[in-house]
């Protein structure tokens, strides 16, 4: 094998010229096709500027033509009055063309109720008729309709075929009809604009491009900057039609003899085009390319050599440190499989590897159990007595909450990791199966221990254990009130009576809330249920270190009160609520306040009672007690 030196310096300057080559390559393609975009943007700016004149042209010729009809056809209505009030003019020619000098009109007919002409500034026309011709055809509804005012668009006239516009009316007598014509001088002016000649000479050009005007259907030019190509057909300029339909983004053909990019855009009836020499497009691109090459070269020809300089000093000349080192990782601390046989170097390092790959054949069964759990946020964790230091996944220290310095100091050792481990395992939560509590959070944790270590998954179940929790709360205790329901109350009772607690003094309390459905019908059920839920802070507030409060269903609550060292004590807590019987009243909101009242009854508990039999007793004492303050009259809430 050759020396990694050798192979490295000449690698280096075989990549540095194909680099160069493709870099040189990849920019003149780049600016080519940027000198085409621009070419065509430009093209696309300039006709762009063409319909925009062509738009405002033919708006303005739109105009014109309106303009001239009206004109047209008011002159027609001032003649026609001038007429009927001094009708002598019919007879003098002369007088009539100065009428018609004064109105600034060509020609004035007067035609007869039949159509005739028989009298005007023309004597020539006289006897014409709305049949003479198609021109004159235009006007003869007007012998139907004598309501009618015609204008008749440019057109030539029947006698001389030159192009007049006409408009013709009724004299209000309804005796004769007054036709005139102008010639629409201002209308063609306006029309002249339109064309594509027109629109040439009046444009200004950037120098190195020709721009082209052509009649697609003649095949030949109608307007150019290059003057002497008037009139050519397109085969003589080195145009075929079919590069007008199918490239649509320019292309090249020679014109006038020169290689050119041509854009072309149909307008109208034909096309205009913008041809630029490829001379002038792409000379901007060769002085690049000859600079940017000389730049590439040189920088790469140092960076070359810098690159090489750099491999020789610190790679090849370090890789007999690697090789010294993961000869210890192969003992088990590494994380990565390495082989390479392309050099002399790399065949030594290789022989450390083939040992490394003996002692991690036996972590296959690992690598799956972990596999199996990545349906869940978890980390790893492997040691043995021949690692100094401890191997886990990046997430170990956020999952197990350790700071920077600590996770130092265990990653370090692994008896302290392991003492880590076996001190976590000393808070199990309760019911559950291999987890454990840290601080506000839980982890799950399962071990592999065999020959070679013991390798361990930590899971954060966190969210999990935190939502059984939840449903566990939702499940026991009453949404309203905030206190356990019946389900939860039993539960608790369970415990208390199935225990081994001592229960020292205590009682079962029964308590019903009184006059809720008054507070109902008269409030609505919001303030009912806000008045139980006073009732509720009433019973729970009584005792908070030494009860128990639920809501046993509906308007019915049940207290457990324990632990009271003497039975005075206990009892005088009892007297308490009796006194809250009789005394308490609260604030509903909205301006309500009531009483609040309730009727209960208790039970002592002695040793280990059935509880069952404790809140039977103590409901009929309950319902003893709300009897009482019937017979006594007890007044109903205060509204």
């Amino acid at each position: 094998m050759r020396p990694l030196k050798k192979m490295i310096s000449r690698y280096m300057r075989l990549i540095t010229c194909m680099l160069v080559a493709i870099i040189l390559i990849i920019i003149a393609y780049i600016q080519i096709t940027n000198e085409h975009r621009q070419a065509y943007e430009d093209a696309v700016r300039t006709f762009q500027q063409i319909k925009q004149l062509l738009e405002q042209n033919q708006e303005e010729l739109e105009e014109v033509r309106k303009e001239y009809s009206e004109t047209c056809l008011h002159n027609a209505e001032a003649i026609a009055y001038i007429i009927q009030k001094n009708p002598t003019v019919l007879d003098n020619i002369e007088e009539l063309k100065r009428i018609a000098e004064v109105m600034e009109v060509d020609e004035i007919h007067i035609f007869d109720d039949t159509g005739r002409i028989y009298a005007g500034t023309h004597p020539e026309y006289y006897d014409y008729t709305f049949d003479s011709g198609e021109q004159m055809m235009f006007f003869k509804p007007m012998l139907e309709d004598k309501s009618l005012k015609l204008v008749q668009e440019i057109t030539p006239n029947t006698a001389e075929a030159k192009m007049m516009q006409y408009s013709a009316l009724w004299s209000s007598n309804k005796e004769f009809i007054v036709q005139v014509g102008m010639e629409p001088v201002n209308v063609m002016k306006a029309t002249q604009k339109n064309e594509l000649s027109y629109l040439f000479s009046l444009f200004r050009v950037n120098p190195d491009a020709e721009y082209y005007a052509i009649d697609i259907e003649r095949g030949r030019i109608i307007g150019s900057t290059e003057l002497d190509c008037l009139g050519k057909n397109l085969t003589e300029l080195g145009l075929k039609q079919e590069y007008f339909a199918s490239f649509d983004k320019g292309f090249h053909a020679v014109i006038n003899g020169r290689d050119s990019f041509c854009v072309f855009e149909k307008v109208g009836g034909g096309y205009i085009g913008r041809v630029i020499p490829s001379k002038e497009l792409y000379r901007r691109v060769l002085w690049t390319t000859v600079t940017l090459a000389i730049c590439l070269i040189v920088i790469a020809s140092i960076l070359a050599q810098a690159v090489i300089r750099y491999m020789n000093k610190y790679v090849v000349d370090g890789i007999y440190n690697v090789n010294e080192k993961l000869h210890r990782i192969a003992q088990g601390d590494l994380d990565e499989l390495i082989d390479i046989q392309s050099s002399m170097e790399f065949a030594e390092l290789s022989s450390y590897i083939n040992s490394m790959k003996n002692s991690l054949l036996g972590h296959t069964k690992k690598m799956s159990y972990v596999l199996s759990k990545t349906n869940m946020y978890i980390g790893v964790y492997e040691y043995n007595e021949n690692m100094k230091r401890v191997r886990f996944t990046q997430y170990i220290p956020q999952i197990l909450q350790l700071h920077e310095e600590e996770t130092e100091r265990l990653s370090a050792d692994y008896k302290a990791f392991k003492e880590f481990i076996d001190e976590l395992r000393k808070n199990p939560v309760l019911d559950e199966t291999g987890v454990f509590g840290l601080g506000e959070h839980y982890v799950k944790i399962e071990e592999i221990d065999d020959n070679n270590g013991v390798f361990g998954v930590v899971i954060d179940v966190t969210d999990e254990v935190n939502k059984r929790k939840k449903i566990e709360d939702e499940r026991d205790f009453d949404l309203l009130t905030g206190l356990y329901n019946r389900r939860g109350m039993e539960a608790k009772l369970d415990e208390f009576f199935e225990g081994t607690e001592e229960f020292a003094n205590g009682a079962l309390v029964m308590i019903d809330a009184d006059n809720l459905k008054v507070i109902n019908d008269t409030y609505g059920h919001e303030i009912g249920d806000a008045y139980l839920k006073k009732i509720s802070e009433l019973i729970s507030g009584l005792d908070t270190e030494r009860s128990v409060a639920a809501r046993w269903g509906g308007d019915e609550f049940v207290l457990l009160l324990y632990r009271f060292e003497e039975e005075e004590e206990l009892l005088h807590t009892l007297y308490k609520l009796e006194s809250m019987q009789e005394n308490s009243e609260t604030s509903l909101g909205e301006g309500v306040r009531v009483r609040l009242r309730f009727s209960f009854g208790y039970s002592l508990i002695s040793g280990r009672n059935d509880y069952l039999n404790l809140l039977k007793d103590a409901d009929e004492k309950m319902y003893e007690n709300k009897r009482k303050h019937k017979e006594k009259g007890r007044p109903e809430n205060d509204r």
